[in-house]
């Protein structure tokens, strides 16, 4: 069967450090981070008080009263980053096949905050008969896509995807294969995350997941770093707009990138922790590759899941060196986590988005509070400074508890 090409079209992006695509292009390759104490609760009982959270976000510039009461957080994000995604993709709405338009649009926990203030009514008193009629449809992971469709009237494939950290890389591999397949023209992937709440923090702190750096927020997320001590919760969402090539040229569409190879695999080894040596993290790489008909030594650029968890940055660095030998010395990795935070489930779609960019500018985006180099993490992760190169071929990692990987390979469009 003939397989269509995929390409990027549009990127829209409401992040930590950045509320559209300019603001957080600029703010990661100045190196900015986003983390700071908490201000959407009272974390100061909770053993990390500090998060990458939205700044300045007013869904009142978005939305009417009514819709922000009946929108939670996630979904305010999605639909605000996928308006930027479609202007900047200059589709015109009024001048495509509505039903040859997709949606898969993933959220890791969906709606925690919409669980958290209507637990709060039932269990302080209120009792189940002042639950709200929207609890569910405002909590549902699924409700994003749901609502990117109904407000702009598209009618194909719509879905969402749920795979811990993964989510939202499985959504953008999910599209690109159904445009591979003729299932659709244009598809609309990406992912969101709320989860800066009580039983957000509170549930991986149970874990020992998250940095407790408290004396210095923006100094904790920290990949590769030798004293790393885990992650920094981050929020948004990414939205990327991908289409049939034939289809993008016939309309004159800006075509920022192509998505050329996808991997997917399973460690099927623990829960949470990556499998030894970064095994299927290796098998991701090696298969995003091999799709795209290229050579490991033609990558330029990793965009590294690098959670600045100790295992994690360990074994997905070791998984670098297994599968790419001596090039893996002669490519950049870097993670993006250092500025913005673990976004969850939307981390596989911003790090898409910052994938994107730096095949578009040449710029690769630095770790930053690269301080201490690790010994088993011996790699060039562009410490602290954005590196100018020529990247004509890049990666981008997410892996997600429950062993799940997704590799996607991204090509230079000329």
């Amino acid at each position: 069967m003939h397989r269509k090409r995929v390409v990027v079209t549009g990127i829209g992006a409401v992040s930590p450090i950045g509320l559209n695509i300019n603001e957080f292009w600029d703010s990661l390759i100045k190196g900015k981070s986003g983390a700071n104490f908490i201000t959407r609760f009272d974390a100061s009982n909770f053993d990390t008080k500090f998060a990458c959270e939205v700044k300045n976000f007013d869904p009142l510039k978005y939305f009417d009263r009514k819709s922000v009461q009946r929108l939670d957080l996630f979904t305010q994000f999605a639909l605000v980053s996928t308006d930027e995604a479609i202007q900047n993709s200059q589709l015109k709405l009024d001048a495509i096949d509505k039903n040859r338009v997709g949606i898969v649009f993933g959220s890791g926990i969906g709606g925690m905050w919409t669980w958290h203030h209507q637990s709060e009514i039932v269990f302080r008193g209120g009792g189940p008969q002042r639950i709200s009629p929207f609890f569910v449809p405002m909590m549902i992971s699924d409700i994003a896509a749901g609502q990117i469709s109904i407000k702009y009237g598209f009618k194909g494939l719509n879905y969402a995807t749920t795979s811990a950290c993964a989510t939202s890389a499985h959504a953008i591999a999910l599209g690109a294969i159904h445009i591979q397949r003729g299932d659709a023209d244009v598809v609309i992937v990406g992912g969101s995350e709320a989860s800066i709440c009580p039983m957000g923090i509170g549930g991986f702190n149970a874990m020992k997941a998250l940095s407790t750096r408290n004396d210095a927020p923006e100094k904790a997320s920290r990949p590769f770093d030798k004293n790393r001590d885990g992650f920094v919760m981050g929020e948004g969402s990414a939205t990327l707009i991908l289409e049939d090539y034939d289809f993008a040229v016939k309309r004159g569409a800006p075509i920022l990138a192509e998505l050329v190879g996808i991997g997917l695999t399973a460690d099927a080894y623990h829960i949470t922790a990556p499998a030894p040596g970064g095994e299927g993290a290796v098998r991701s790489m090696k298969l995003c590759i091999e799709d795209a008909g290229i050579k490991p030594e033609d990558v330029d650029y990793i965009n590294a899941h690098g959670t600045s968890t100790p295992y994690n940055d360990k074994n997905e660095t070791e998984a670098i060196k297994t599968l790419f030998g001596d090039h893996a010395y002669k490519l950049v990795v870097s993670s993006t986590k250092s500025m913005t935070g673990h976004l969850l489930g939307a981390a596989g779609a911003i790090e898409a988005v910052v994938t994107v960019l730096t095949l578009m500018n040449n710029i690769i985006p630095p770790t930053i509070n690269y301080e201490e180099p690790d010994p088993e993490c011996d790699l060039n992760y562009a410490p602290n400074k954005a590196v100018e190169r020529e990247v004509n071929y890049a990666i981008s990692n997410a892996f997600g508890f429950g062993g799940h990987n997704v590799s996607l390979l991204f090509k230079k469009y000329q």
